[in-house]
């Protein structure tokens, strides 16, 4: 993480720091995935646009994040003492909340520009997945909807960074759908999923006493700890269910390399205890880490059944 400036407010150190770049592997490994699987067209696919789509989609990931800080900040989530999931910038007072707030439009709009070429080759569909996903990511905290704080934070990432995004990268390359594409964006989802929810279980004392409602602090920490298990074992369930049916190789089995990391996240979550948040303040890092690792690996699987077959 890149180290707070002081008295260098708004400089581009404090801007990498404030968009999060070490989280934009959640947003680039989707596209990737739905690369792979354009790579199983018969007909012609666009690679061409490939890098325009992970520039759109990590610019969106940036505004989002940026707007999460905004608000999370206005709303009296972030504050002086506590500030976990977040840059930190705002409360230590390198960008004010409107700097942020600037910078997120600033992001979503080059987000849109980018967009406006994938409408022109594809048509109305990528106007309305953009739309969605545009929604999805300004409204996540921002007013008046904000649904990050009535628990439907973890439905709506593991749909707009799981599905939509794994969707629409496959059908900007090749103006096309089939029902494998979804299925194989469900694994991808899951550990997004998991990633926020690993973020939330930690922050469980923190929300309830910040008014905010997310699926693990209405659980409980011990009922949260099996929506972790749930999210982290259906990524390899959907993978294996992928490989029984048929719709991708043995190759498949390549993300069982990553069962070790898997293994690690869950015996840590076992072993921690509702009065110590501190035992899992890095367990959505190594989420994110997992879900890299899975996903790159997810990628190459689907490639290499294809290449090879």
């Amino acid at each position: 993480m890149v180290e707070a400036v002081p008295g260098h407010r708004g400089t581009w150190l404090v801007w990498v720091r404030a968009v999060r770049v070490f989280t934009f592997t959640a947003s680039v490994v989707p596209v990737l995935v739905g690369a792979a699987m354009a790579a199983r067209v018969d007909g012609p696919v666009a690679w061409w646009l490939l890098p325009f789509v992970v520039v759109a989609s990590v610019l969106m990931h940036a505004g989002t994040n940026l707007i999460n800080d905004c608000f999370d900040y206005l709303k009296g989530i972030d504050t002086d003492d506590y500030s976990y999931g977040g840059s930190g910038v705002i409360v230590q007072k390198l960008l004010m909340p409107r700097q942020a707030f600037i910078g997120a439009l600033v992001t979503f709009g080059a987000s849109c520009g980018i967009g406006l070429l994938f409408i022109a080759v594809r048509g109305w569909p990528i106007f309305a997945l953009g739309v969605v996903g545009l929604l999805g990511g300004f409204f996540y905290t921002a007013r008046p909807v904000g649904y990050k704080y009535f628990a439907l934070g973890d439905a709506l990432v593991f749909t707009l960074m799981g599905p939509l995004m794994v969707i629409g990268s496959h059908f900007v390359l090749t103006g096309s759908y089939n029902h494998a594409v979804l299925i194989a964006s469900l694994p991808v989802g899951c550990l997004v999923a998991a990633i926020l929810h690993a973020n939330n279980m930690r922050d469980i004392q923190h929300d309830r006493e910040a008014q905010v409602r997310t699926v693990a602090n209405l659980l409980g920490h011990n009922r949260a700890r099996f929506e972790y298990y749930g999210l982290v074992g259906g990524a390899y369930v959907a993978a294996l269910g992928m490989i029984a049916g048929g719709l991708i190789g043995p190759w498949g089995l390549l993300v069982l390399l990553t069962a070790p990391l898997a293994a690690r996240n869950i015996r840590r979550v076992a072993r921690s205890q509702p009065q110590q948040p501190e035992s899992i303040a890095t367990l959505d890092v190594q989420t994110a880490q997992l879900h890299l690792a899975f996903g790159l690996l997810f990628a190459l699987a689907i490639l290499l059944g294809e290449l090879l077959r």
